[in-house]
């Protein structure tokens, strides 16, 4: 997020004893391949709202948008705008990479021929939504002008190895000496979906973003929401 004005439940730690796999993260990745050809089968709607933050807590702007997400049978993506963006920030501006890391960073899927950009670190084990999860930190291997990257944590069930919840920022934060390109620290939350593949149901971050001007607290909400197999009903069951 750009400032206007600059041009412009519980995690309950478990000691088990256990040892991952030593290739927990090509596992993971292999899952996560799967994962995305399911979720390209797939329709689903997008909701996004944005709210600044005062001192206090208080919304004093926000951003609101819902788009439908369809896939062609090429599995190109396309978005289709419900309705008109409802756009009421008063010093944040949304950037491209705003929206690149809605479409992309936030709802990661980390898939194998995503996973040589990463190093991953194994952390322990844990237990989520009373799932048995490995605990895995990613991070870029390094980080080229222009591109997006998440840096943070996920954690993994032990059984399948989906990823069950992701803790992170999209990075690179982006500073020159007239602008700032902020990001915040986010949640995303999966379920699964018809009892094999988790997909993203719940992204959320409440931050405050550092800028040179003074501290901006933001908090983001995205519900993905509606997921349709092309052609028949689906149903996201929710444990």
């Amino acid at each position: 997020m750009l400032l206007a004005g600059l041009l412009t439940t519980l995690l309950a730690p478990q000691a088990r004893g256990q040892d991952a796999p030593a290739n927990l993260a090509k596992l993971v990745a292999h899952r996560e391949t799967e994962t995305e050809t399911e979720r390209n089968e797939y329709t689903y709607r997008q909701g996004v709202t944005i709210d600044e933050l005062d001192d206090h807590g208080t919304a004093r702007g926000q951003y609101r948008e819902t788009r439908d997400v369809i896939f062609s049978p090429l599995h190109d993506r396309t978005e289709l705008m419900v309705g008109t963006p409802s756009n009421g920030l008063k010093n944040l501006i949304l950037t491209d990479q705003d929206f690149e890391d809605i479409r992309n960073i936030q709802p990661l899927v980390l898939t194998l021929d995503r996973l040589w950009n990463y190093e991953t670190k194994f952390r322990g084990d844990e237990t989520v939504d009373e799932v048995d999860c490995w605990v895995l930190q990613v991070r870029p291997r390094q980080i080229l002008q222009g591109q997006r990257f998440f840096d943070g944590t996920l954690w993994v069930d032990k059984k399948e190895y989906n990823i069950v919840r992701m803790e992170g920022q999209a990075v690179p934060q982006i500073r020159t000496t007239k602008t700032e390109n902020l990001f915040p620290r986010f949640t995303t939350i999966r379920k699964p979906l018809g009892g094999k593949c988790w997909f993203p149901v719940y992204t959320y971050a409440d931050d405050t973003l550092q800028f040179r001007t003074g501290p901006r607290r933001i908090r983001l909400r995205i519900a993905y929401s509606g997921y349709k197999r092309f052609g028949a009903e689906s149903t996201l069951i929710v444990k």
